[in-house]
């Protein structure tokens, strides 16, 4: 029999809907029924396309013995991580505070008042490798509850206490400057990996932010030690198994340090910030592979997780069936030269198989390879290799897909719109455009009420229950100041600018610093507040950012003096940890920039307009804003006052809306860029 799950929106609470575990999603009234029945509440956090969520959802909530144990001594909540993200946040602090480390599904134990006392993430069904049994660690709970209910209490109480006292005074000291920056790209430099790109060692994820900081540092300074780390990393992914070869689009993270075998889900965010990425790139290289990359994951982004609503769901798992009933991480994606003889026949297999790195022995499990591509094709081989690549990409739809959780996060969608904004401008496709126009139309819609207040997340065109935090705010207001500048259209710069004014009203602290939650949010043990970037921009460097580009639209102190007190966090932790703040890097180098604003203005249908719009829009100047349309036009505070020349459309490059002499030729507009 369904339990109470049955009746939420998240794929991932109705994953476990059926479960004979008694959940309960977080609400007031699990906490009462705690009370109530005097017992502790177990709270499991995860999400839908989480491995080792599904790993333990089979091994221990599918289980009767262990549900009927959860049933008679906890009350159970469980919690989708991105509709709750500052439930997460909270609790993932009190764990990694405890035990040194995080990740889901995360497993915490808390009195009725919420108050943590016992921590830890996946545990096994029985004792494995120094790891308790899930069922040993509930009877131990159960215990101490039962018998040490006073020790309980002080554990959870001096937790608490630490938590409330972690207050962040970043912010206010002054924004970042050329010393912190060159000091941010010398840190980057000695954590580089100058063999396989990237940062760091295994897992390896893609540093999206840090290198949209590296192509904005080269653009602002000419530095080919920025540029190259960008270059090589993002051709070391784009070559590695991290990419899908057949279909685009990237993995979360690589297990490995070069790139070669991915944990195989596939996240919304991370597709939507690597075409960013690599547009960007191409703007600064005019890279064949930065442009493919883009083009190839804009295109996953619309065929694999577009919704019918119109928006773009979070993530696909990384599981599905091998053909044996079997659900397996990465049977979706993976090869044997067998399996490619089976497809190609026998002569088109070893070129495949020579083409993409499969072997007899397997870059995987079982024998199977994570395709890769070591070098482009020749000249010879192009037309056959396009052939092969189609007729596996056909074959491999014959496969089961991996789930998909298509619920709608407002901030992940932002940062979509964001990305096929930019590549439909930068690449002439009106298509990708279009898309991202739908897509904003849909926050617009259901996210947003009549108060510019968001909603987190949406299913099947209808809005959730949980306020949207500081990164929708944000992400959505970057979203639609990307729109504005590539379509004309002045009603995204008016929506971004109601969002932001909420983010100045209900998120701000003294000093400069910004809280996760609005001041009116649900009180939790601790207010979230997390400036470091991690798979996103933090809600913090993202809402710094998107006021920046609106002060250079509106010409608005307010927004402005918002922004840069913002950035003081970046002045304090660019130096010492710039792979957790890569956005807020990127967002000072905008600053130090200007930004720059370009104002074009003549008929949109004339062909001198347009090519002055198309060289502003391939502009690497760090966090340009553009606005275009006729003389005057209201809309955009940047047209005012900026007549033609000589009856010709021209460009005005200006700073503070303080311009230089406009441009009516775009190689001068390019020179002045």
């Amino acid at each position: 029999m369904p339990n109470r799950l049955a009746h939420e929106t998240s794929p991932y609470l109705l994953q476990h809907a059926d479960n004979p575990v008694d959940w309960w999603p977080w609400s007031a009234e699990a906490f009462e029924e705690a009370r109530r029945r005097d017992v502790p509440v177990l709270l499991s956090v995860g999400y839908s396309s989480c491995h080792w969520c599904h790993v333990m959802a089979h091994e221990s909530f599918e289980d009767d013995t262990t549900a009927a144990l959860v049933n008679d001594h906890f009350v159970a909540v469980k919690v989708d991580r991105e509709e709750r993200p500052d439930v997460d946040a909270v609790y993932m602090e009190a764990v990694q505070a405890a035990t040194g480390q995080g990740g889901w599904p995360m497993t915490v134990f808390l009195t009725p008042d919420a108050a943590p006392f016992y921590f830890g993430t996946y545990f096994p069904p029985e004792p494995r490798h120094g790891m308790p049994s899930f069922p040993e660690v509930l009877e131990g709970v159960k215990d101490a509850w039962a018998g040490r209910r006073e020790e309980v209490a002080e554990v959870a109480d001096r937790i608490v206490k630490d938590l409330a006292g972690r207050s962040l005074a970043y912010g206010g000291d002054g924004v970042p400057g050329e010393k912190e920056l060159a000091q941010a790209l010398l840190a980057l430099t000695r954590e580089y990996d100058a063999t396989r790109g990237g940062f760091g060692g295994a897992p390896k994820f893609p540093p999206s932010m840090a290198l949209e900081f590296l192509l904005r540092h080269h653009a602002r300074t000419e530095s080919e030690g920025a540029l190259q780390m960008a270059a090589d990393t993002c051709e070391a992914m784009a070559r590695g198994g991290i990419y899908d070869q057949l279909g685009g689009g990237f993995a979360r993270y690589a297990v490995d340090r070069a790139w070669v075998v991915p944990h195989f889900e596939k996240m919304l965010y991370d597709n939507a910030l690597l075409c960013r990425v690599y547009a960007h790139l191409w703007k600064a290289t005019g890279s064949d592979l930065a442009r493919r990359v883009a083009l190839q994951t804009a295109d996953f982004l619309v065929r694999e997780l577009r919704t019918p609503e119109g928006g773009f769901a979070s993530a696909l798992d990384a599981d599905s069936d091998d053909g044996t009933g079997r659900h397996v991480e990465g049977a979706y994606y993976v090869w044997t030269p067998e399996q490619l003889a089976e497809v190609l026949g026998a002569e088109d297999a070893a070129l495949a198989a020579a083409h993409y790195g499969v072997t007899e022995d397997g870059t995987f499990e079982h024998g199977s390879s994570v395709l890769q591509l070591p070098q482009e094709a020749g000249p010879a081989d192009a037309g056959r290799i396009a052939s092969i690549a189609a007729r596996l990409l056909a074959a491999r739809e014959e496969r089961e897909r991996p789930g998909r959780d298509d619920k709608i996060v407002a901030a992940w969608n932002g940062l979509a719109i964001a990305a096929l904004a930019e590549t439909g401008a930068l690449f002439d496709r009106p298509d990708l455009i279009e898309r991202a126009t739908e897509a904003a139309d849909l926050l617009v819609r259901v996210h947003m009420d009549e108060t510019a207040r968001l909603t987190r997340t949406s299913k099947d065109g209808r809005a959730g229950t949980n306020a949207g935090v500081l990164e929708d705010y944000a992400d959505v207001a970057e979203g639609f100041l990307a729109l504005a500048a590539v379509t004309g259209e002045g009603a995204w710069l008016e929506f971004a600018g109601f969002l932001l004014d909420l983010v100045l009203d209900r998120f701000t602290a003294e000093g400069g610093a910004l809280y996760d939650t609005a001041h009116d949010a649900e009180t939790l043990i601790r207010r979230p507040q997390d400036p470091t970037d991690n798979a996103t921009p933090s809600g913090w460097t993202a809402a710094a950012g998107a006021l920046l580009s609106y002060a250079a639209h509106t010409g608005s102190e307010a927004h402005r003096a918002a922004a840069e007190g913002a950035l003081g966090v970046v002045k304090a932790l660019g130096p010492r940890a710039p792979r957790f703040i890569g956005w807020g890097l990127a967002v000072a180098e905008a600053l130090l920039d200007g930004p720059r604003e370009i104002a074009v203005v003549g008929d949109p249908a004339d062909p001198a307009f347009q090519e002055l719009r198309r060289t502003a829009l391939a502009a690497t100047t760090p966090g340009a804003v553009l606005a275009t349309g006729a003389p005057g036009g209201e809309e955009f505070p940047l047209l005012k006052d900026r007549p033609l020349v000589a009856g010709a459309p021209a460009a005005y490059v200006c700073r503070h809306f303080t311009c230089d002499a406009p441009v009516t030729d775009p190689a001068e507009l390019r020179r002045k860029l």
